[in-house]
């Protein structure tokens, strides 16, 4: 009994620990072939300037300053399907990973032979291209593993290259919406401007009036000039006929005196008279004033933020700096060939423990 769980035991061993060593020194000293990681960084920045109109919420900070949501925004994009797409029909990326000097393991499509729809590629795409971001540093750090240093390097810098394309597209479709906001507020201005002086022409015309305050004070001039000239007439009068009751002039300084009245009565009625008064018309045409004068400082303000715009416009929003440039690598980084067989041996040695005590305590039960 004993011999045969000995024999039960050392079959086990070589299951578990001897077979597995032996193929992953097979694998991985014979077969695996060597993988080569180019690695960049770069960073994504946004310059900011002190605001100097409207657009305060736009333009706004004195320096550079972290970006991290454009930063993931570029990391998305070079983990996605269309820059897959891209960079495949550039440096025909699958070609590059189906060599036939590449291991069978590692070559695309790898053990599912029968698969090699784009979906699977992009899969193995994400196992070969990784982004990293430290928040520390917002440094990102690019590498891209490959079966030769200058594809590597040459996926590595390509990858880069859209990655700045993204971001100054992202700077162009920012200019472009800022302008377009500028210019909108100019033309609601503009429409608000011609409008209010529309508005005020046509009162103008319509009450042949041209500013009631200007009016007022020279139709009161008239009517203290019309006043002091009916107190002198009349003066004049009374003087006369206490002197001479029956003088000729009386009569004249009569009808002079009855003219002065007059029209001492119609400027004054044009002044502060009923519904045609000048003072009536002055509410409604200090409301068409005041209008106007809204409207052109708004038309002013607008048109002052489309030239901050314009002139922000004319500056970089991004910019994706690289720190370290893609390098081509002259020994593979990959497989740690001594390492993984290591590792090999040592869970297979844990396997065979938990085996041994696992069959060690059925024969304890089993006795």
């Amino acid at each position: 009994m004993a011999s045969r769980f000995r024999r039960r035991f050392d079959v086990i061993f070589v299951l578990t620990v001897i077979v597995p060593t032996v193929v992953a020194i097979i694998y991985y000293g014979l077969i695996a072939s060597d993988v080569y990681i180019s690695e960049s960084r770069f960073v994504v920045r946004n310059p900011q300037r002190q605001a100097q109109s409207g657009l305060g919420a736009l333009l706004q900070g004195s320096s550079f300053s972290r970006s991290q949501d454009d930063t993931y925004s570029v990391h998305d994009y070079i983990r996605s399907r269309d820059a897959l797409g891209e960079l495949d029909g550039k440096l025909n990326f699958r070609a590059g990973y189906t060599r036939p000097h590449i291991d069978f393991i590692s070559r695309f499509p790898g053990f599912e032979r029968w698969d090699t729809s784009f979906e699977a590629l992009h899969k193995y795409y994400l196992r070969h291209v990784d982004v990293e971001y430290d928040t520390a540093s917002s440094i990102s750090v690019l590498r891209v593993r490959a079966f030769s240093g200058e594809d590597a390097k040459r996926i590595n810098e390509q990858l880069l290259e859209m990655g700045e394309r993204l971001v100054n597209t992202m700077n162009l479709r920012s200019r472009q919406d800022l302008i377009r906001v500028a210019e909108q507020e100019v033309q609601v201005a503009e429409e608000r401007s011609k409008t209010a002086a529309a508005a005020l022409s046509s009162y103008r015309a319509d009450r042949s009036v041209f500013d009631p305050d200007r009016q007022s004070m020279i139709q009161l001039q008239s009517v203290a000039r019309l006043r002091e000239e009916l107190l002198n007439a009349e003066s004049q009068l009374a003087q006369v006929r206490k002197v001479s009751p029956s003088n000729p002039q009386i009569a004249s300084l009569e009808s002079r005196v009855d003219a002065l009245r007059k029209a001492l009565s119609v400027e004054s009625a044009t002044v502060l008279g009923g519904n045609g008064a000048l003072s009536a018309k002055s509410p409604a045409y200090d409301r068409f004033v005041l209008e106007k004068t809204f409207a052109d400082r708004q038309l002013a303000g607008a048109l002052v933020a489309l030239d901050a715009a314009r002139s922000e416009a004319s500056r970089k929003q991004l910019y994706l700096e690289r720190l370290v440039q893609p390098n081509e690598p002259d020994k593979s980084a990959e497989p740690r060939r001594l390492r993984s067989i290591l590792t090999v041996f040592i869970l297979g040695l844990i396997l065979w423990g938990v085996v041994r005590l696992v069959i060690a305590s059925i024969r304890e039960h089993t006795a």
